[in-house]
């Protein structure tokens, strides 16, 4: 589908599907079209809407999907109804449209960068970087120009953001903080985008080249994949219990934890507001008018019931201001009485700028739930282990769609299985084997879903060549976690060990291939560790890993910080994030977490041994 399309124009594309795509399902439907036409101000009737989306939609499931989108833009340049998508949806953005600079675009595409968020990224890291004295070299940053672009350029800030987001992702040691040079700064920045792709962020099209010159479109982009990763992590029945005060009569406790972060966010808005009988469906256009952000903020302020928080009364005069934008300000006033004013400013509200508008909601989410866990239930809530983690992140960065919230009901319809397969290079039929969502028959289609589930089991043994005794269809339609985390697993080893033929010439790589590899690497660089397997007992302290980092890239690893001899659990820990920071530091995407090392998993260390090995290659 992307050919003859830019990196940047799909990050472009990308972003586009995104701002349209409301509810974040990975497909844009007729209501949401409506909305677009309707921000903008030229309001399309409905059969107009009905039209355009038939002339959009190539598969006609009345939706239209990403690949679909894409080819609205391809064909661009001939289509009238097209060129009037395309207009509104630039329209929409509140948008300086520059012209690109790199040599596909620099033809005239224009690429629209949102002056609204970078003003609120800045801001952001303004005040959640200020105390930071490896930052003050480019802190405060001017919101109102670019300096936001430069103040990225070296790595150094988008280090600390990935941190801020998942806490301890980068070992601090690693990150080139003095005297940078080119190099240096190339380094911080393939550690920043490695380990962005660690946490989940797609990072596909965007390489440390683009940060250096701040390409503002994949900047931006970038930037908000990793703020919003931090500002959903609580946003998880698991991680908050409380959150089960939102279900509904007759939903069940799975149901509630299949739900989005996007779509418990308006759950939560919309629990407080029925209290005062609103309801919003968005938080585009339903809060423009900041009275359901008045009540809102009414309803979660603190009432002094808790200790130590004092009451604050939030002061409901400026709701009857008449002019929206004053409405607005008042409302954000009120807001920043309750530490919250965060993301958006008055314009931004009445504009209705639907992603800066949802990472304010949940900044009143993680500061102020107002939730309480309902009594007398004893639910047992199990927390994603590390290894569904890692996968689900792998996923993630592969640019999947719809984005993998919760493993094994977002795998549920096997819709991102069969995406993963084309990532392994395993042909799927789209046309006739797959059925594509909305799946609206009876029950939820799930037949349809089961269908799916069956062809893709089909395609590992088949197409693949996976071991997949004992696994069907059904069982990943149930969630089966044992089973489904096999599939996912087979995905993710084959996708490893292709990078790697990729870069041998075709030959095929296994496990003994790899073990060899690093041993005679180590070898042949006079290091002293060397490893039988991928279950060696000394993988735990982190010294081969470390000693093959060196051997790759010399002179890279400061063995000074590095704990050697008759090592404790916490030694072995702070060898092992460095060794995974250090891995990525030198442009090997190592998806595994430092307790993998320490722990020995097989599994996730022959991805590690891999990716250097890839890494290796690359510098022969």
């Amino acid at each position: 589908m992307s050919e003859n399309i830019s990196a940047e124009e799909m990050e472009e594309i990308r972003e586009g599907f995104q701002k349209v795509d409301l509810d974040g399902n990975g497909y844009i439907c007729a209501s949401e079209l409506s909305e677009l036409f309707r921000e903008v101000g030229c309001p399309l009737p409905g059969y107009q809407i009905r039209e355009l989306l038939q002339r959009l939609d190539r598969n006609k499931d009345s939706h239209i999907n990403l690949d679909e989108f894409t080819a609205i833009f391809k064909e661009m340049k001939d289509d009238r109804m097209a060129q009037g998508f395309r207009k509104a949806l630039n329209k929409k953005e509140g948008i300086v449209a520059i012209g690109g600079t790199s040599e596909i675009s620099s033809t005239g595409t224009q690429h629209s960068i949102s002056e609204q968020e970078r003003f609120a990224f800045a801001n952001y890291i303004n005040s959640s970087l200020e105390k930071d004295p490896d930052c003050k070299h480019v802190l405060p940053i001017n919101p109102s120009t670019g300096a936001l672009f430069k103040a990225l350029a070296d790595g150094i800030v988008l280090c600390k953001l990935i941190n801020l987001s998942v806490p301890d992702t980068i070992d601090e040691r690693t990150i080139n903080k003095k005297k940078l040079t080119a190099f240096t700064t190339q380094e911080n920045l393939n550690l920043a985008l490695n380990s962005a792709s660690a946490i989940g962020c797609q990072v596909v099209n965007i390489g440390a080249q683009d940060l250096k010159e701040g390409k503002p479109h994949l900047v931006l982009g970038l930037l908000w994949q990793i703020i919003k990763i931090g500002l959903f992590a609580d946003i998880e029945l698991s991680r908050n219990e409380a959150i089960a005060a939102l279900l509904e009569e007759g939903e069940s406790l799975e149901e509630l934890m299949k739900l989005s972060p996007e779509e418990l966010l308006l759950r939560w808005a919309n629990f407080h507001l029925k209290k005062v009988g609103m309801t919003i469906s968005n938080f585009s256009g339903d809060i423009k008018d900041s009275k359901a952000y008045f009540h809102l903020l009414q309803q979660i302020a603190p009432d002094g019931s808790k200790e130590d928080v004092p009451p604050v009364e939030i002061d409901m005069t400026g709701l009857y201001e008449k002019d929206l934008t004053m409405r607005a300000d008042c409302m954000l006033k009120q807001a920043d009485r309750l530490k919250c004013r965060q993301f958006v400013t008055a314009s931004d509200v009445v504009c209705g700028n639907a992603k800066l508008n949802m990472a304010f909601v949940a900044t009143l989410f993680n500061k102020h739930p107002a939730l309480t866990k309902p009594e007398n239930q004893d639910w047992n809530l199990e927390s994603e282990t590390r290894e569904e983690r890692t996968f689900r992140n792998w996923m993630n960065s592969l640019g999947v769609s719809p984005h993998v919230h919760h493993i094994y009901g977002d795998l549920q319809d096997a819709m991102v299985i069969l995406q993963l397969y084309e990532r392994i290079k395993v042909p799927v039929d789209w046309d006739n084997r797959v059925n594509h969502p909305p799946f609206k028959a009876i029950g939820g289609g799930h037949l349809k879903k089961i269908e799916n589930c069956n062809y893709a089991v089909e395609l590992g043994k088949n197409k693949a060549g996976f071991s997949l005794v004992g696994i069907g269809g059904q069982d990943l339609y149930d969630g089966n976690a044992t089973l489904t985390l096999a599939v996912v697993w087979q995905l993710m080893r084959r996708y490893t060990l292709n990078v790697l033929e990729d870069l041998g010439h075709g030959e095929v790589a296994g496990d003994d291939l790899i073990v060899s590899w690093v041993n005679k690497t180590l070898a042949e660089a006079g290091k002293s560790s060397s490893i039988k397997s991928f279950k060696d007992k000394s993988i735990g302290t982190s010294l081969p890993v470390l000693e093959l980092i060196d051997a790759i890239q010399p002179q890279s690893v400061n063995f000074e910080l590095v704990k050697q001899g008759s090592l404790l659990d916490e030694d072995k820990l702070s060898n092992a994030k460095y060794a995974v920071s250090m891995a990525r530091k030198i442009g090997a995407k190592v998806y595994a977490l430092p307790e993998d090392l320490v722990e020995v998993n097989p599994k996730m260390v022959m991805t590690i041994f891999a990716c250097l090995m890839g890494r290796g290659m690359k510098r022969a």
